[in-house]
């Protein structure tokens, strides 16, 4: 299943209407790490068969999010600091290969969809988490978006759905209200259209670490 499939619309199937609901519920936090996920209680949540939770939660197994317990049906992916330590420096590596190309090939359109992505973001409402999060990656693939690399493209979005995780959970710490996200946001985009691709470079990276640094204030083995 593609990741930047769009919100559901009444001509996806139900299965795909599954997939981005059950999705969307795990990377926000509304179905937490380790919660067993029960085939008819979903069908009745989702108002939808077991045929297509089964092969949604499927789906989601291969994204990682969910896993597949021996004849015991399926859980929510758990979460711990060494998973989020992997996909932090994989995240790192591979968005700042991917950034460097796209400035590269930057051109004004590109420029014109990245700040208007951000734009787009900036007056989305944080109480709609669905929409805010469909806003926020839109804004960070839009800055990688002139990378000529497909693949790169596919891992780096792949990278982005693991870490909002994270992301929610670090959002839980006590001092979190203190980070200044749309600052940072507003650093990489004034760098980004400047074409100073260091600054680039630095601005991101710094913005990905800060979640470890509230991740730490919590309990995550």
């Amino acid at each position: 299943m593609d990741q930047t499939v769009n919100d559901p619309t009444p001509t996806q199937s139900s299965t795909q209407r599954a997939y981005l609901k059950l999705r969307d519920d795990i990377i926000t936090g509304r179905l937490e790490p380790g919660e067993r996920l029960k085939i008819d209680t979903l069908k009745n949540a989702l108002d939808t068969g077991a045929s297509p939770v089964r092969e949604a939660l499927s789906l989601l197994t291969s994204d990682q999010l969910v896993e597949r317990l021996d004849q015991r049906g399926f859980r929510v992916a758990k979460t711990s600091r060494a998973q989020f330590q992997e996909i932090l420096e994989l995240r790192c590596n591979l968005e700042e290969l991917a950034v460097r190309d796209s400035l590269a090939n930057a051109d004004p359109a590109w420029e014109d969809q990245l700040v208007l992505a951000h734009h787009h973001m900036g007056q989305a409402s944080r109480g709609d988490a669905e929409a805010y999060e469909n806003l926020h990656k839109s804004f960070h693939m839009a800055l990688l978006s002139a990378c000529p690399s497909p693949i790169l493209l596919r891992f780096c979005s792949q990278l982005y759905d693991l870490n909002v995780r994270y992301r929610y959970l670090a959002a839980r710490s006590a001092s979190y209200g203190r980070r200044d996200v749309e600052a940072e946001h507003r650093a990489i985009l004034d760098a980004a259209v400047s074409r100073d691709v260091d600054s680039v470079c630095a601005h991101l990276l710094d913005h990905y670490r800060k979640t470890g640094a509230f991740l730490a204030e919590l309990i995550i083995s």
